[in-house]
């Protein structure tokens, strides 16, 4: 009895013991010797957030799988437009003003978004500001880099400026320093910083974790994979030239220089042309080379370099390589289905957010003081945007599946429509509008009937 109880004992002191309680994946050992640490994000993103930003401009503007990735992310997440679902009056008013949004003049409102856009994810970050003129509210795009980074200090209220960003002793942005021109103009401007209210500012990033002041590139995870495959493309590309270069090696006991050719130092070099027949004297012998190819693991290993940059992106492989040579109808539309869920979180809880929300609010507010738009402040508040539509990979079983969800009650006709990147009440008043147009001009288009199944023939009998 007591050798049992003594053997329970050690048992539950085995079981409480340190070395099993801990996580793996926070231990000292030998596995974990050269794992590298986090210990603040907020330090870390400070420090490294400008050298991300430089190098994920470098890649944009060289590396033709980091410019896809761009590509794909601005058009996927802004498209022809994130639009308000308003009333009519006041949709072609906002219409109208779309092409008179930008101060500068060289593109509209949702190129200016899609500019806002660009930059977030390659630089982590887009700043804009919001000018009140007499013709009405102008937004000009600024460059992350106006944000004075350099500005970190405490405030005799208890305040404080943290990379350029003033907050007020209850941790509100209140302010943002801004130099009017980016630094590396010059020109013998003031570069001197100039606070601008937060109101006046839409500051665009990505929220990564709590108390993030200015964004971080989302190059970040992909940066040392997309410098490396670049490494690793140019060299065997390097390989394949010169394998190409030496067509073959000829072997003379007396030097003589065949073929006609020349020679250069202590390299004779012969050349041949085209369609000639020759014979070798005895004693020369010709070798020809054999270029090197590209082996079946090395187009694995860019292959699987690829995947990862794609994870690393939030994209699926596809997308960013054009590659489609291994999808199928269900696998491309589960990797899309997962992406658009990406994008769809991105669009309302960052873009609208963070800046179509409070454009908006001082769009509404300069056009009701000027008399160009009606109705109660409160109301025209109100808004929900409505995103690009998201197409589809085979539109006849998604729109098959959407009707048997609407017949089933799985789904409202108002989600459904609002999938497609449209309101439903706008759909409905374009339709009826069709419909009394046909009606007032007799015209009638009706849906082609569906085959029927076969009748079968009929067999006369023999009275």
């Amino acid at each position: 009895m007591t050798s049992l109880l003594s053997s329970l004992f050690d048992r539950a002191k085995s079981a409480l013991r340190p070395s099993l309680r801990s996580y793996e994946g926070a231990s000292a050992g030998r596995r974990a010797s050269g794992w590298g640490k986090m210990a603040s994000q907020h330090g870390a993103a400070q420090a490294a957030r400008a050298p991300l930003a430089q190098r994920a401009r470098y890649l944009v503007a060289n590396n033709p799988h980091a410019a896809a990735a761009k590509a794909a992310w601005v058009a996927a997440l802004v498209g022809t437009g994130i639009v308000p679902a308003v009333t009519d009056k006041l949709a072609a008013r906002w219409t109208a003003w779309t092409d008179e949004a930008d101060a500068d003049s060289v593109s509209d409102f949702y190129g200016l978004t899609a500019l806002m856009v660009g930059g977030m994810m390659v630089d982590g970050e887009a700043l804009a500001l919001m000018i009140a003129t007499p013709a009405g509210l102008r937004v000009r795009v600024l460059h992350p880099d106006q944000l004075d980074a350099s500005l970190t200090r405490p405030l005799p209220a208890g305040g404080r400026i943290v990379n350029g960003v003033e907050f007020d002793e209850f941790g509100t942005r209140v302010a943002y320093w801004i130099v009017k021109e980016r630094p590396e103009i010059g020109l013998g401007l003031n570069l001197q910083p100039v606070r601008v209210p937060a109101k006046d500012v839409v500051h665009l990033f990505r929220p990564d974790f709590p108390g993030q002041v200015r964004g971080i590139s989302w190059f970040a995870p992909a940066i040392l994979r997309l410098a490396e495959h670049d490494e690793w493309h140019g060299a065997q590309l390097t390989r394949q030239k010169v394998g190409a270069l030496l067509a073959g090696v000829i072997t003379t006991n007396d030097g003589a220089v065949p073929f006609g050719g020349e020679q250069n130092g202590e390299a004779i070099i012969g050349s041949l042309e085209p369609g000639a027949m020759v014979v070798l004297p005895p004693g020369k012998d010709v070798s020809f080379s054999n270029p090197p190819a590209i082996a079946q693991e090395a187009n694995d290993f860019a292959r699987i370099t690829l995947h990862e940059i794609a994870a690393a992106l939030g994209l699926p492989y596809e997308v960013l390589t054009g590659d489609l040579s291994a999808v199928n109808y269900s696998s491309i539309r589960a990797g899309l289905v997962e992406w658009r869920r990406r994008i769809e979180m991105l669009q309302h809880n960052v873009i609208v957010f963070q800046a179509l929300r409070p454009i908006w609010r001082r769009w509404v507010m300069i056009e009701s003081l000027a008399g160009r738009i009606e109705g109660r402040f409160e109301d025209l508040l109100t808004v929900r945007w409505i995103t690009p539509k998201q197409q589809w990979v085979d539109p006849g079983k998604d729109v098959q599946a959407e009707i048997d969800a609407i017949n089933a009650g799985l789904m409202s006709r108002r989600e459904a429509v609002a999938a497609r990147g449209m309101d439903v009440g706008a759909l409905d008043a374009e339709i009826a509008a069709d419909k009394a147009r046909e009606t007032r001009l007799g015209l009638a288009f009706t849906a082609p009937a569906k085959a029927g199944p076969t009748p079968a023939p009929v067999v006369e009998t023999a009275a």
